[in-house]
């Protein structure tokens, strides 16, 4: 268990310290709330995932499920460990051991899932000529940011939790994180936690405030979206059939007219 933060420790912020946990992250809080409403408002036809499963569906098949069933398990690990108070899960009947102790072996089971379909379509999209010719700017830098955020929090959960004497974060990134969203920030909290925890916070804001030019914006879509867009179907073309000739043409049936 971490020592609890004191009034002094929060007088020593240095300008550093207030430079990269309140001014960085209120900005990338701004750009992802501005940049959505103006990505929805000038860019809906590319508030897309643009899907590139006509050129290759083989890693994608695996990769894709592997990756989002990944991700949505960190994300409610995340929101558990950052925005839920220990004292909130203590009330509740778990204690402080049995938290780690899942957070870690879920998280661990999670992140295996997220890096391996990560890594595929990466793989995928560098591999296939189709695929790499048709990668946009965003994407250049979605990639790279998403792959460091991932491997980042895999690493600090690695070697301080699982092979390490063990962190509890949720006295410090987790009380700093609370803090911004009350207008109550605490650099302190953070500014002393370990150096692979703080990157990975900061690559965090960085991806949020990416997030409304990249392909993520999906995520707002799905699933209530989806359910009321139409498929996009895509059919093979028929070849018109031959004109009829004049020995295969109906004959008119007896006694009719022929019109004038």
């Amino acid at each position: 268990m971490n020592p609890p933060l004191t009034s002094s420790a929060a007088a020593s912020a240095s300008g550093a310290d207030l430079l990269l946990w309140v001014a960085v992250p209120y900005i990338c809080l701004a750009v992802f709330a501005v940049g959505h409403v103006r990505r929805y408002r000038q860019d809906q036809f590319g508030w897309t995932s643009r899907t590139s499963q006509l050129l290759e569906h083989r890693w994608l098949r695996w990769g894709s499920p592997l990756f989002h069933l990944g991700t949505f398990m960190v994300i409610a690990g995340h929101v558990v460990g950052l925005a839920v108070p220990s004292s909130w899960t203590e009330a509740a009947g778990i204690s402080e051991h049995g938290y780690h102790t899942t957070a870690v072996w879920a998280g661990s089971v999670a992140g295996v899932a997220m890096v391996t379909g990560l890594g595929m379509l990466c793989a995928r999209r560098l591999l296939t000529r189709r695929i790499r010719l048709g990668t946009d700017r965003s994407d250049k830098l979605l990639f790279p940011l998403l792959s460091a955020t991932v491997l980042l929090g895999i690493t600090a959960t690695a070697a301080h939790n699982v092979f390490g004497p063990g962190y509890d974060y949720r006295e410090t990134v987790s009380v700093w994180f609370r803090g911004l969203f009350v207008l109550q920030p605490q650099p302190e909290a953070i500014a002393g936690a370990p150096l692979l925890f703080r990157l990975h916070a900061l690559t965090a804001c960085l991806l949020f405030a990416a997030w409304p030019f990249t392909r993520l914006v999906h995520v707002w879509s799905a699933p209530i979206g989806y359910l009321a867009r139409p498929y996009l179907v895509y059919r093979r073309r028929a070849t018109p059939a031959a004109a009829p000739t004049a020995a295969h043409r109906p004959r008119p049936a007896s006694g009719s007219r022929r019109a004038a």
